[in-house]
């Protein structure tokens, strides 16, 4: 059984991109403080069904799986309204959905620059647009969108997922002043890079194509921005989740705050 006294015990947290890397992490640290769980992702069916029943089995709460496509804003708004009809309402939205492209620019695939400001943008609108009345109408939310050290500055190549992610950093502001006096939060959580699966993945073919070390791979290209020369845990961005879902961060609304070991302080 959960405890009682734990920080989000008996509310509903969705977390888009949860069925692995950091949106799992947040999830999981939300399950671990009380809270039911909305898992959304893609994968494979069973890992997903084994995901989610850990979560259930290891922290006694309740945690569902939504297959919807954040492509797609219908099934997006029908996302929410399935949680809202079982749980009541969405107390805590995480937007962590993204994808990722680089090229330059004139070679940019059209449909590649479509579907990263459809997911890493759009889906964020989606989602808080559904979610929204529900938290007003119970005087209480939290919104936090997972974003990135490029949504304060730019790097080469990556000019849809840089226009995505500054504009989620406007997203936040906007949002968190409509809803400032209605005890909702809004913000926004900016990573450099996190070691995560996918960017572990990276480093035996940039070590073979650079002809670099492992450690070379981390430190001269993957951490080239980071001066701290270290990366961000999927556990420490959790933590900053957790955070900024309390009592104690209720004072903080409309920021996008910084985790990138000092890129964006240059």
């Amino acid at each position: 059984m959960a405890s009682a006294n734990k920080l989000h015990q008996g509310r509903t947290v969705l977390v888009t991109g949860s069925t692995s890397g950091i949106g799992l992490g947040v999830a999981r640290a939300f399950a671990a403080e009380g809270a039911n769980v909305v898992l959304n992702g893609l994968g494979d069916a069973d890992e997903i069904e084994s995901l989610r029943g850990a979560i259930e089995q290891d922290h006694g709460t309740i945690a569902r799986y939504s297959p919807a496509n954040m492509l797609n804003p219908q099934e997006i708004a029908q996302m929410v309204a399935e949680a809202e009809a079982e749980f009541g309402t969405i107390d805590i939205l995480v937007n962590n959905a993204g994808i990722q492209h680089v090229s330059p620019i004139e070679d940019f695939p059209i449909e590649k620059w479509d579907a990263i400001l459809a997911i890493n943008l759009s889906s964020n609108f989606h989602t808080i647009r559904a979610a929204l009345p529900g938290m007003k109408k119970k005087g209480w939310g939290r919104i936090i969108n997972i974003s990135s050290a490029h949504s304060l500055v730019a790097s080469p190549y990556k000019s849809a997922y840089v226009a995505a992610k500054h504009g989620v950093a406007g997203l936040t502001k906007t949002v968190a002043l409509e809803v400032a006096e209605q005890g909702i939060t809004v913000n926004a959580i900016a990573p450099g890079y996190v070691w995560t699966p996918l960017v572990e993945a990276q480093i035996p073919d940039t070590m073979a194509a650079r002809n670099m070390t492992e450690e070379e791979v981390k430190r001269d290209v993957l951490l080239l921005a980071q001066p701290t020369k270290e990366f961000a845990t999927i556990e420490q961005v959790a933590d900053l989740a957790l955070y900024l879902s309390g009592d104690s961060a209720s004072a903080i609304t409309g920021s996008t705050i910084s985790m990138d070991g000092g890129w964006t302080a240059k």
